[in-house]
């Protein structure tokens, strides 16, 4: 097998007893990195501190990731324009923070022939939060629900 690592000159081929034994006396682990190789490659290695950086950038790249919100704001058809403002002002300063804003209105029972004015309340609400987020999906109908998805554009 071939053996590398930090304390070995070049790129040694010898019997894996030989290369056990040069571990050994480096009081270091052998590892076998590439076993599909013709020889084998393996390397000298503290593979306890290698599995101890590995931890660490792991944990470094989940501090790093962007943790993403959604808020949801709830309409119904025949939303008043002082529940509309209310709720519009809400949805910008979830945008303001970085969240997500999902805006669904909800109809209940046979307000599902409004499906007009929902959409055109959502569309309105896209709108007039054009200047801080950008729509992600425009009015779906699911169910007796219809959403629409905002994502943020400016982050703080």
């Amino acid at each position: 097998m071939r053996v590398v690592g930090e304390n070995v000159e070049g790129q040694n081929v010898m019997p894996l007893q030989e290369a056990l034994r040069l571990a050994d006396e480096l009081e270091l682990d052998l590892v076998e990195i590439s076993p599909q190789a013709v020889p084998p490659v393996c390397k000298i290695m503290d593979y306890e501190k290698f599995l101890y950086q590995q931890k660490r950038k792991q944990k470094e790249m989940k501090a790093k990731s962007v943790k993403v919100v959604v808020k949801e704001i709830r309409f119904g058809p025949n939303t008043d324009e002082h529940d509309y403002n209310f709720k519009l002002k809400h949805a910008q300063s979830f945008l303001q923070e970085g969240a997500k804003v999902k805006a669904y209105v909800f109809f209940k029972g046979r307000s599902i022939l409004y499906k007009d004015q929902g959409e055109i309340l959502l569309l309105r609400l896209a709108n007039d939060l054009e200047e801080l987020g950008k729509v992600e999906q425009l009015p779906k109908l699911e169910g007796k629900r219809m959403s629409i998805l905002i994502n943020p554009k400016g982050k703080k």
